[in-house]
């Protein structure tokens, strides 16, 4: 009987795994690119990056991200650049400022990211600012706008000559300071509110 066996049992198994071989489907080869022929010459030509994505910590152990549809490589006479650049940043005490904008760069040996065109810059506490250009840094929650700025905020609409945002203390708070001119249209109806 198990002499039977030693031949029995090698033989169904090599009949399971020819089984297998034989019915299995066919794999399809070929397979279609999501980019056209064009696309990818593109690409490869300007050295596009498609959805690049920065994560970084703070010294303050604060969350920084960093994305743009599509990144591309400078050349010898322009820094390189990426389409619709936004950022976030989380605040140690839960908040986040959120930034958006059309085009940017990203410089992580000098600790810099610069937003711009139709910047938005957003808090969690409902504090919405527009600017045409944002320098903020990659080591902590530090930024700020060489132009002018318009914004909405908890007690009404205000414009600056130029805006920062950071700590003023090693471990303090985020805040942001509007100089050059700071004009504020006040509604005590938003701020009870």
């Amino acid at each position: 009987m198990v002499q039977f066996f030693k031949v029995l049992l090698p033989l169904v198994a090599i009949l399971m795994l020819s089984t297998v071989f034989l019915l299995s489907r066919s794999i399809e080869t070929n397979v279609t690119v999501p980019f056209s022929q064009q696309d990818i010459d593109e690409r490869l030509a300007d050295q596009v990056v498609t959805q690049p994505n920065y994560r970084g910590t703070t010294r303050k152990g604060e969350e920084v991200q960093i994305e743009a549809t599509r990144a591309m490589q400078g050349t010898e006479g322009s820094a390189p650049t990426a389409a619709e650049f936004r950022g976030r940043m989380g605040l140690s005490n839960g908040g986040v400022i959120t930034l958006d904008s059309n085009t940017g760069v990203i410089r992580p040996d000098k600790n810099t990211a610069t937003f711009v065109g139709d910047v938005v810059i957003t808090s969690t506490d409902g504090t919405e600012i527009t600017t045409d250009l944002l320098n903020t840094a990659l080591d902590e929650i530090r930024g700020n706008t060489p132009g002018q700025v318009n914004g909405t905020g908890i007690i009404g609409n205000f414009s600056a000559g130029r805006m920062t945002f950071g700590t003023e203390k090693k471990d303090g708070p985020v805040h942001i300071i509007f100089t050059d001119g700071v004009k504020l249209i006040y509604e005590p109806q938003k701020a009870e509110r």
